[in-house]
Parts: C-alpha cells; sequence; structure tokens
C-alpha cells in the first residue's frame, strides 16, 4: 500500500466518519456550558462560595457582556438575524434537500448555536429587567447553563443517530 491510500483509510473525509468533526462537537458544547452570558461559570461559583470581590467580579463582567450583547441586537440585530435565516435556510437546503453531506454537518453544529444565542438572550433581557444581583444573578446564570447543557445533550444526540443514519446509509436520504 502507498502512503496516500494508507492516510485515505486512516482519515475518512466524510463529514460523520470523520473523527475531526466528533472532537469538534464535544469541543463547541463543552464551551457553550462552560460560558454563560460570555462568563466563565466557575466564577459563579467561586462568587457563591466566597461572596466579596468575587461576587463584585462576576457582577461586573455580567453587566458588561449583558450590556455589549444588547447594543449589538439594539444596533444590529435584525440585520444579524436575517443573515443567520439566510445561511441556515441555505445550509438546510444544501444539506437535506440536496443531500449534501458537509452542509448537514455544520447545519447540525451551527443551528444549535442560534438556539444557544436565544438562550442566552433570554437571560441576558432578564438580568437587565430584574436587575440581578447576588443570588438572583447566580440562579439566571444556573438556569441558563443548565438549559444549554440540556440542549447540547439533545443535539449531540440527534447529531449522532443522524451521522449513524449517514454512515450507514439507512438514512432518510441514504439509499
Amino acid at each position: 500500500m502507498s502512503l496516500f491510500e494508507t492516510l485515505s483509510e486512516m482519515i475518512d473525509l466524510r463529514s460523520f466518519s470523520n473523527l475531526w468533526y466528533w472532537i469538534a462537537l464535544a469541543v463547541l458544547w463543552s464551551t457553550l456550558s462552560h460560558r454563560i452570558l460570555g462568563v466563565p461559570f466557575d466564577m459563579v461559583a467561586r462568587a457563591r462560595k466566597y461572596g466579596g470581590q468575587p461576587a463584585q467580579d462576576l457582577e461586573d463582567l455580567v453587566r458588561i457582556n449583558v450590556n455589549r450583547m444588547m447594543f449589538v441586537v439594539h444596533s444590529a440585530g435584525v440585520w444579524l438575524l436575517g443573515l443567520a435565516c439566510f445561511v441556515l435556510s441555505v445550509l438546510a437546503t444544501l444539506g437535506f434537500a440536496l443531500n449534501v453531506e458537509t452542509a448537514q454537518a455544520v447545519f447540525l453544529l451551527v443551528f444549535p448555536l442560534s438556539l444557544v444565542v436565544l438562550i442566552n438572550l433570554k437571560t441576558a433581557q432578564k438580568v437587565i429587567h430584574q436587575e440581578a444581583r447576588g443570588e438572583e444573578l447566580y440562579k439566571a446564570m444556573t438556569t441558563c447553563r443548565l438549559l444549554i447543557q440540556l440542549l447540547g445533550m439533545l443535539c449531540i444526540f440527534v447529531t449522532a443517530l443522524w451521522g449513524m443514519f449517514q454512515n450507514l446509509n439507512i438514512g432518510p436520504l441514504g439509499g
């Protein structure tokens, strides 16, 4: 066997059978569930445990990130929503109507991101309207993290099922 044949057998370039796709999926959801409203979640545990300066740092960081998010939403939210809908529509059409496996894989990575953005925006609005501080802020961030983790488990499950169907060639669009 030549070097090229060996590498071709080791590295399958189809999306759902590529190890790097699954590593990227795991890293994506790990990162999304660790950073809530742009703040590392370990800061919540530290603020809850020690109070004082760690709590003040958390509140300041959340305030800064929430204000940034709301500024972007108010200044360019409609354009970003339109762009996101366009990209998701193109990926869904290419992937599921035209059976392009790479587009399916990217869609199954990107679509859940839009749901995470919505969860984060809803939490940010809640923090702003309630002027959440202390335990109220910790609870809002913990709830947001739990929702993102549940969404992550569901999306990983759905992606794994779809990937198995594609790899076994018994999927709805398989053959």
